[in-house]
């Protein structure tokens, strides 16, 4: 009997923190707050409620909050495009990485049971991943769009990498450090 009420308290626990984690995702998919515009470009914060997922509930419900983070970029991309827009447009390049960010931060965080540590490998996985995808699905033509000759779209692709990777970086280290600990203090009590 205690063993079912447990199962159920971690059920319902489990189901209110994707809820929540999930509503996260939409404000900031839905409002200017979770797609910054750099340029042609956009940074993201969106990628933190799918760290914060992995870490206190594991890969799988990380794993749909960051299936969420991918279909908003596809919507911005159709609602309010920019010049490089068509490349969100792929699910190889919007959801993919974008999933994949809660299994890296998930393990991540299981090896080293650090925040900070998970907070990095999430937010690298989501540029690498994306920026990655870009350069191998539509290289040439993303540099074409953003003005520059095709043979210098790695260098370009490096260089939005570093404009916008090392701020992700930074705010992902101080947000999900911060809510987790706050998080893991209220599940203790």
């Amino acid at each position: 009997m205690y063993s079912e009420r447990a199962k159920s308290f971690m059920s319902v626990r489990k189901l209110v923190i994707t809820g929540m984690l999930a509503g996260v995702s939409i404000l900031l998919g839905s409002t200017p707050l979770g797609f910054i515009p750099i340029g042609p470009t956009k940074a993201t914060i969106m990628h933190l409620p799918v760290i914060i997922g992995a870490i206190m509930e594991g890969p799988m419900v990380a794993v749909g909050i960051g299936l969420i983070f991918g279909v908003f970029s596809m919507i911005q991309a159709m609602m309010a495009p920019t010049i490089v827009s068509f490349v969100f447009l792929n699910p190889l390049v919007a959801v993919l990485p974008r999933m994949l960010i809660g299994v890296t931060a998930y393990y991540t965080y299981k090896f080293t049971k650090s925040s900070a540590a998970s907070a990095v490998a999430g937010t690298l996985t989501n540029t690498v991943g994306v920026l990655g995808m870009i350069y191998i699905l539509y290289g040439a033509q993303f540099a074409a769009a953003m003005g520059q000759d095709h043979t210098k779209a790695a260098a370009l692709i490096a260089g939005i990498a570093t404009t916008n990777g090392i701020p992700e970086v930074i705010v992902a280290v101080v947000v999900v450090t911060a809510v987790v600990t706050a998080l893991k203090r209220i599940k203790k009590a």
